[in-house]
């Protein structure tokens, strides 16, 4: 069998050189075009790549457009893409999009194993408001960010698809992806502000909320429309209440103002705060109320995320901070008992 290599060798040469001289050809010819229309194509065609199908997009949603009155139905990953470009900038960070397109698409497969479907009529599965998750479509983002629509709704695109067919789950469950704006430095443990305590919606450090532009605010009211509102009279003295506790997140717990207790919830919801870590003083006739933070203050920060997404952190890095003890898993297993396409 040896005095047959060399012509099995040489075969495989000739072979070779046969399929490589049309290549060879073609190349040069190609390069010289890749300017004109070829080269454009072949650029769609790299572009179309993230167009691919998804587990996303095999999935249907049905979201109630509240303004409209009527149900809007279209593929997951396109929804996904209306509820972060409605919740965050898209000038953030692509890992801080990438974490809000991760917390989304669990908000939204935990509201569909829910079995109570709360602010949406017949036929529809959530709507486009805080209740929910709020949403705007192609159109609405046209019209919001003009010139800037096509760089901003790629990148956005791109978190989506960079987390395509992702929950986050505690236990095996996926959780409730709570967020908010900014915090006061820390987030809070969700019982401080709502009636449940979830082991993975713990009170953490949160310093980068400290460069937001939403991060301390001032508002100003009648100290008549301040007794209206929260069901007080005022003393006569520069201070107003005593503050009774604090949260783990340092916001205000319970607050006792001339003889009635408030918690720090009930103050922000009545006099319309952005955050419950407030303080205030007497100028006349006026309260001047300071609050650092803004929103509830539960789960991931959105200024938080894009602070560490700066410093190089990845999406893992983020959610994994913001949501103690959580797995980031496939929902594969979870997309088969919602809705699928038909």
């Amino acid at each position: 069998m040896l005095k047959f290599k060399p012509f099995i060798v040489l075969a495989a040469i000739l072979f070779a050189v046969t399929l490589l001289i049309p290549t060879m050809l073609v190349l040069p010819f190609m390069e010289e075009k890749a300017g004109g229309k070829l080269g454009e194509e072949l650029q769609n065609d790299a572009k179309d790549v993230a167009a691919l199908p998804s587990a996303d997009s095999a999935v249907e949603v049905a979201v109630y457009r509240t303004a409209l009155s009527k149900t809007e139905k279209l593929p997951l990953d396109e929804y996904l893409i209306g509820v972060v470009a409605a919740e965050m900038p898209a000038e953030f960070e692509l890992e801080a999009l990438k974490a809000q397109a991760l917390s989304a698409r669990t908000y939204y497969v935990k509201q569909m194993m829910s079995p109570n479907k709360v602010g949406v009529p017949a036929g529809a599965q959530l709507n486009d408001t805080t209740i929910h998750q709020v949403f705007k479509n192609k159109e609405e983002l046209k019209k919001q960010w003009g010139v800037d629509y096509k760089w901003k709704f790629k990148k956005i695109a791109e978190a989506v698809k960079a987390t395509d067919g992702q929950v986050l789950t505690f236990g095996g469950a996926p959780i409730d992806a709570t967020f908010f704006s900014t915090s006061n430095g820390f987030t809070e443990n969700s019982e401080e502000y709502w009636a449940n305590a979830f082991p993975y919606l713990r009170s953490v450090e949160s310093p980068w909320d400290l460069k937001s532009p939403k991060f301390r605010s001032e508002t100003v009211m009648t100290v008549a429309a301040f007794e209206s509102k929260l069901g007080v009279k005022l003393a006569n003295s520069a201070t107003i209440g005593k503050v009774i506790s604090r949260t783990a997140g340092n916001r205000v717990g319970k607050i006792d103002i001339g003889g009635k207790v408030l918690t720090g919830k009930e103050v922000r919801e009545k006099l319309d705060l952005r955050s419950s870590d407030f303080s205030w003083v007497i100028k006349g006739n006026n309260v001047v109320i300071t609050t650092e933070g803004f929103g509830h203050g539960v789960g991931m920060s959105q200024y938080g995320a894009n602070g560490m997404a700066t410093e190089g952190k990845t999406y893992k890095d983020i959610v994994t901070h913001y949501y103690k003890g959580v797995e980031i898993a496939s929902a594969d297993s979870l997309m088969t008992k919602v809705t699928a396409r038909k």
